[in-house]
């Protein structure tokens, strides 16, 4: 009996992300997926795609890579207006090229027709790899481009980038 507490006591902050993991996503709606994600790339896009959904600037933020600028919040805030309640509904995210340490995403936001291009990375922190976004978009108009190479539907370029 002593050796299942050391156990549990050893595995509680493992458990902690798993059971706030399994909250979110049992309470979104399944990410569509496209591509070739890693498991980095996909976890960081469905946290990104979660954080708009419910309308959590603060967290949103959260999983910026620093940029040292102070973009993160207002671009959290210019997603979550103008994309919020398409992450709500159905979303297919599309992943571009090799993503073992950074990754284009698209988001197909099927219930308002809206796209929204995103970058994903690795970066190093406490000696492991944590994914994170990039969120330098602090101005609405920057929020809701699109770059040329993006295409209207899902897989239409075969998940390569074309610039």
């Amino acid at each position: 009996m002593l050796a299942v507490g050391m156990l549990t006591a050893c595995s509680s902050a493992y458990d902690a992300e798993d059971v706030a993991y399994a909250g979110d996503y049992g309470s979104h709606p399944p990410l569509g997926v496209v591509g070739y994600p890693s498991t980095g790339s996909l976890g960081i896009t469905q946290q990104v795609v979660w954080r708009i959904a419910d309308g959590k600037v603060g967290e949103l933020a959260s999983l910026a890579d620093k940029d040292g600028n102070g973009a993160s919040e207002k671009t959290a805030e210019n997603w979550i207006t103008a994309f919020g309640k398409g992450a709500r509904g159905k979303v297919t995210a599309e992943f571009y090229d090799e993503g073992s340490l950074r990754q284009e995403v698209v988001l197909y936001l099927h219930e308002t027709d809206q796209i929204k291009q995103i970058q994903v990375r690795a970066t190093s922190a406490k000696g492991k790899d944590i994914w994170r976004v990039i969120m330098d978009e602090p101005s609405p108009e920057e929020a809701t481009a699109l770059h040329p190479w993006v295409p209207k539907k899902p897989g239409e370029l075969g998940s390569k980038t074309v610039r």
